[in-house]
């Protein structure tokens, strides 16, 4: 297979300016032994990439392409790569670099590598090359962060996974969801989901929590043996120190009562936020979890060995990601950021045809 110079894609302009994409070429950063050039077949659509390029998180080096849920296939692969190989399909998700020396890293907490490096928007120790995304050609990208895509499972539905997928499958895992487990997810969006789909599939009890019943028929499709909308009165009263863990992927904290939500939680029970939303964020006072002493936390991403075994269960199991497939453009992409902004995605967008904008 043949591999350009200069990679190309969208790339958001301004802050100010972000939803005018605008197709640019950049010389991608030296290639290392260690390294795999991916020619990217699709890519999902992440809040993450809104909150970035609109400014919302703070400053960005624009221009930027933004995507960190890329799908494609291996056109080079570096002389000590042993982890990919040339004309294998694999995924690349939200971190694309960590230092694999320190304790975390050998720890199989990678993702809290003090040193790691974003898919997009940041810079490789020692160079002065910005991150570029999957809304892109090609992307060049350490060994350790490509992951191979099991057969059996459609591109378009296995990008989603490489950051909403994981970043739910994450803390199921971790905190025990399975058999005789309760399990709440908060939000039955992007994330909320997959949190749905993965804590059924692992055996446990799963209530989708969210503020009205609009989307009640989705999730109890999706898996989920109860709801609770928050909308209700005393909605959070049948169910106080019942569950296991809970999940939240919420994007927004407008009228959220935390101690609500807490109430829930059995003695030690655990709440775990993985959706970052805009804003102040929302006030922790010690009143409001020392009735049942449970547990208050967040989760990043997850392992390498993490990745693995959730896209094999997909794959084996034959879940299924609700995906919406926009084709790549500056059209198709301001449909897409403009569905993250009235949340109107159905439940992930995945940007495909990329043959059509870059060549086959």
């Amino acid at each position: 297979m043949s591999y350009p110079e200069q990679f190309t894609g969208f790339q958001a302009p301004s802050a100010e300016a972000w939803k005018d994409f605008e197709k640019q070429s950049w010389a991608p950063r030296p290639f290392e032994d260690v390294d795999v050039d991916i020619k990217v077949e699709c890519c999902g659509v992440c809040a993450s990439d809104l909150h970035k390029i609109s400014g919302e998180w703070g400053a960005c080096p624009y221009p930027l392409a933004v995507g960190h849920e890329v799908v494609g296939r291996v056109v080079r692969a570096g002389p000590k790569v042993t982890l990919a190989k040339v004309g294998q399909r694999v995924g690349v998700g939200a971190q694309v670099w960590s230092c694999l020396e320190c304790r975390q890293c050998k720890n199989g907490n990678e993702t809290y590598c003090s040193k790691q490096v974003d898919a997009y928007g940041s810079l490789y120790p020692n160079t002065q090359h910005v991150t570029q995304g999957g809304y892109a050609s090609h992307i060049r990208i350490h060994e350790y962060w490509v992951y191979p895509i099991p057969d059996g499972l459609d591109s378009a539905q296995a990008a989603p996974l490489l950051c909403a997928g994981i970043t739910s499958f994450s803390p199921l895992k971790r905190f025990g969801a399975g058999p005789g487990k309760k399990v709440g997810i908060v939000g039955v969006g992007g994330l909320g989901h997959y949190g749905i789909i993965f804590a059924k599939a692992l055996g446990a009890e799963v209530w989708a929590i969210s503020r009205t019943r609009a989307k009640e028929a989705d999730a109890r499709e999706m898996g989920a043996d109860g709801f609770i909308a928050t909308s209700e009165a005393g909605w959070h009263e049948p169910h106080k120190t019942t569950f296991d863990l809970i999940v939240n992927t919420a994007t927004s904290f407008d009228g959220f009562e935390l101690s609500q939500y807490l109430s829930l939680l059995d003695v030690h029970g655990r709440w775990n936020s993985v959706g970052l939303p805009g804003g102040d964020g929302i006030v922790v006072r010690n009143q409001d979890f020392i009735t049942n002493g449970c547990f208050i936390g967040t989760s990043h991403l997850g392992s390498r060995a993490e990745m693995l075994e959730m896209l094999q269960l997909m794959a084996d199991r034959k879940l299924p990601s609700w995906v919406e497939r926009i084709p790549l453009s500056k059209e198709g992409l301001q449909e897409a950021f403009g569905k993250l902004e009235t949340n109107k995605a159905r439940y992930r967008s995945c940007m495909t045809n990329y043959d059509d904008q870059f060549g086959a």
